[in-house]
């Protein structure tokens, strides 16, 4: 049984922040949605809220850096890089200041459809220079998000789950360490964020039927560290499939397609996300299916990438989590 832990972001940040007067809170009108509402009103002397500003946000948050302080910005991910761009680049990323963008709803755990779903962020993220890029995949990782973006000396984002999360490591996000799931031989899986999730529900399965799974789950995704990845693709018969909650272009995948290749490696690659689409709006379960996000197009990519039918069934993977509807009078779960 998966424990499920309740809003542990709120939690996290309030000790973390506490404990350190230049780390500051900054909110753009989204104070609730990103579970600091609580921390606004007991610590009002480290919380700002700029309001629905971003691009004055960002460029406030580049001269806070300056000034020495250490400012955490909440908002939903899309709200972060899309609207202020040009002020996260000239006045963030440049000067390399010590800002920490802590986006919520990454890709399709939204049902608020495409202004309110970050599907591109990683790509957009991992391109610009100077900034580190984390993605967290349960609840340890989101408690341990704020002393890990932290450590870096420089921009970070971070893709951040909040509301009810499943605990399914023990230890905390290290940057620039992968974490080890299963040393399997035929196929290594590469997962990140709530993916990670959808490929344990499948690897039963598959081990019932033969295919004996290396898996991976990735939360540092910039900068990343090539010679671990290299030794795992190595160490596997079949080849490689990736599975993201993000568009094919630019994320994990394109990060591990661009290192096989870097490296001449000859194994196939099998990359799972969304296809060059905007998600509508449904629910994280209806649309992970419809955009073949979830462990049934996971398990279709590994029979793809060994030219086999496995025989799993819907009835054969782990059942699948559903997640309550934020509101029943906010359907758009915001």
């Amino acid at each position: 049984m998966v424990e499920m832990v309740t809003r542990p972001y709120a939690a996290a940040f309030e000790k973390f922040a506490t404990a350190d007067p230049d780390v500051l809170c900054l909110s753009a009108d989204l104070t609730s949605s990103c579970e600091i509402d609580g921390f606004r009103d007991r610590h009002p002397d480290q919380f700002v809220s700029l309001g629905m500003a971003e691009q004055n946000m960002m460029s406030f948050a580049g001269g806070l850096g300056l000034a020495g302080f250490r400012p955490f910005l909440h908002s939903f991910g899309v709200f972060l890089y899309r609207r202020p761009y040009d002020q996260l680049m000239a006045s963030v990323a440049y000067p390399r200041r010590k800002v920490r963008l802590m986006g919520f709803l990454p890709g399709v755990t939204t049902p608020g459809g495409m202004t309110h779903q970050a599907i591109e962020d990683v790509a957009v993220m991992r391109s610009i220079p100077n900034m580190t890029v984390l993605e967290t995949g349960d609840a340890t990782e989101v408690e341990s998000i704020c002393e890990a973006a932290d450590s870096i000396d420089g921009p970070v984002y971070c893709r951040v789950l909040r509301g009810s999360v499943p605990r399914l490591f023990d230890t905390p996000i290290v940057v620039g360490q992968m974490r080890e799931l299963a040393l399997g031989e035929d196929v290594l899986v590469i997962t990140s964020g709530i993916a990670t999730e959808e490929a344990l529900r499948a690897r039963e399965a598959l081990e019932k039927a033969g295919v004996s799974v290396r898996h991976l789950h990735i939360n540092t995704i910039k900068p990343f560290d090539e010679r671990p990845l290299l030794d795992h693709i190595a160490s596997v018969s079949k080849g490689v499939v990736v599975l993201e909650n993000h568009v094919t272009e630019g994320g994990v995948g394109s990060l591990v397609a661009e290192i096989m290749a870097d490296h001449g490696v000859g194994k196939r690659l099998v990359r799972l996300g969304l296809k060059d689409t905007y998600a509508h709006g449904g629910s994280r379960g209806y649309l992970m299916k419809h955009y073949g996000l979830d462990a049934s197009a996971l398990v279709a990519g590994i029979e793809t990438l060994i030219g086999a039918k496995t025989g799993i069934t819907e009835e054969q993977l782990s059942a699948a989590r559903v997640d309550a509807v934020h509101s029943a009078v906010k359907a758009e779960a915001l």
